[in-house]
């Protein structure tokens, strides 16, 4: 992954999203319905799909011990005709979403009383897409966490159980400080969904020191209470909050709430991904590479650690350019780009293209010596690279200048330092690494 909520340095990424690649079991007596979900979910969204079109069907996959992820399940199926399948799939512990054509306000009681994860009806229009949007929901929230916060056990409880149905990743807190030291520890959680009244501190106080460290477009914040203070959603709202729900709440209003809060943590992303990446090979940018250096580079100087920062670039670039034209040339930033990542991969480095045929890499707590050889690695590696053009192989090398980071300056000055090693090294022969050792 690419940014600081994810890792620093890694391969262009696929274009899956966490929701994909799921194992869905549709049971389903109409072959037609079934083989249009089926067909969505894998071609969309690369999902595992295992059909059973009646009650037979579905306990012979049971019996072979496969997992599921989500099933979606008609009430109404051969051998099956009072929604007994349902039992079997939740009794598994499957996050079941029921698709059915007959439904009232009783059978909605029933269903959520059995603690299913959502339901649609056959004859609304757009029901498939319906059902298929419920599927990517249940596989997207796998690796959310959200944080409940109420200091009444069997409250706390309900609500987690609640989440938990719809395949989220739970933690509970009974007070205001014990969910601080969660939020801490768990960095990936994505929503804090919070009781007013607590013993150490209220739910206003608690959004508040919240958004002290979590801005709103990492971390979102629910208020929930019983009180009959109609002013309550109002002053959480004010203290920081991103929604209110009163108690008691109506299960779907509160999964809606709850999921359109985690959709609009998803949306924000994708756009710090799509301002903070490099178009051509998904890297991130210049703009990234100078708005997290800086303070990558002041926690090492503040802990007497090393780092080093290199710049790299492609040798003849411009003559590759004008000989096999600007395709090819995007082909290789792409090759080389991916090549850097790959090596770098975990190694918690920061890898940026800053435009054209350059590339940097700030070193974190790696000291001159060691950044050295990290850097021959890498010179190494690209010129074993090879891109395919017509009927042969282009052959491609980079030069590295790399300068150590001993003192506080302004990050544009530890750049320019290594741009003009990257000069020296480019003037002696390009394709080697010269670093300021090497002007003694």
């Amino acid at each position: 992954m690419y940014f600081s909520e994810q890792i620093l340095a890694r391969e262009p990424s696929t274009g899956r999203s966490r929701a994909e690649q799921g194992r869905i079991l549709i049971i389903e007596d109409s072959r037609s319905v079934s083989s249009v979900m089926r067909h969505r979910l894998e071609s969309d969204y690369f999902c595992k799909v295992t059909q059973c079109a009646s009650a037979d069907v579905f306990h012979e996959v049971m019996r072979g011990k496969e997992t599921f992820d989500v099933a979606v399940v008609d009430l109404n199926l051969p051998g099956a005709a009072d929604g007994e399948v349902l039992d079997a799939v939740i009794a598994e512990g499957i996050p079941a979403i029921v698709f059915t054509a007959d439904f009232n306000r009783d059978l909605r009681d029933r269903l959520l009383q059995k603690g299913v994860a959502d339901y649609h009806v056959k004859n609304n229009e757009g029901a498939i897409d319906l059902v298929v949007s419920s599927v990517v929901r249940l596989l997207g929230n796998r690796d959310v966490g959200v944080l409940v916060v109420d200091d009444v056990p069997s409250a706390r409880t309900m609500l987690g159980d609640l989440l938990r149905v719809q395949k989220f990743q739970v933690y509970e807190a009974s007070t205001g400080h014990q969910a601080l030291g969660i939020l801490t520890r768990q960095p990936h959680i994505e929503l804090v969904v919070t009781d007013y009244h607590m013993p150490d501190m209220d739910g206003y106080e608690l959004t508040r020191r919240i958004r002290r460290e979590h801005r709103s477009d990492r971390l979102r914040i629910i208020g929930i209470s019983s009180s009959a203070d109609r002013l309550l959603s109002a002053s959480f709202l004010k203290a920081g909050a991103n929604d209110f729900v009163y108690r008691p709440y109506v299960i779907e209003e509160l999964q809606c709430r709850i999921q359109h809060n985690i959709e609009t943590l998803a949306q924000l992303r994708q756009l710090r991904v799509a301002a903070f990446s490099d178009y051509l090979t998904g890297l991130p940018n210049r703009r990234y590479f100078f708005d997290e250096g800086p303070a990558e580079v002041a926690g090492r100087l503040e802990r007497n650690e090393s780092c080093c920062i290199a710049m790299l670039d492609i040798d003849h670039f411009k003559k590759l350019n004008d000989t096999y034209g600007h395709e090819i040339g995007d082909r290789v930033l792409q090759a080389v780009g991916a090549k850097l990542a790959r090596r770098l991969d975990g190694s918690g480095h920061l890898l940026a293209r800053l435009g054209g045929e350059e590339f940097s890499v700030l070193m974190l707590g790696v000291d001159i010596a060691e950044g050295a050889q990290l850097c021959e690695t890498l010179r190494a590696e690209i010129a074993s690279l090879r891109v395919a053009f017509d009927d042969r192989d282009i052959n491609v090398t980079i030069s590295i200048g790399l300068a150590e980071i001993a003192g506080r300056e302004s990050f544009s000055n530890y750049l320019a330092a290594a741009d003009q090693l990257l000069y020296l090294a480019k003037s002696y022969g390009r394709n080697r690494v010269y670093s300021e050792t090497m002007l003694s």
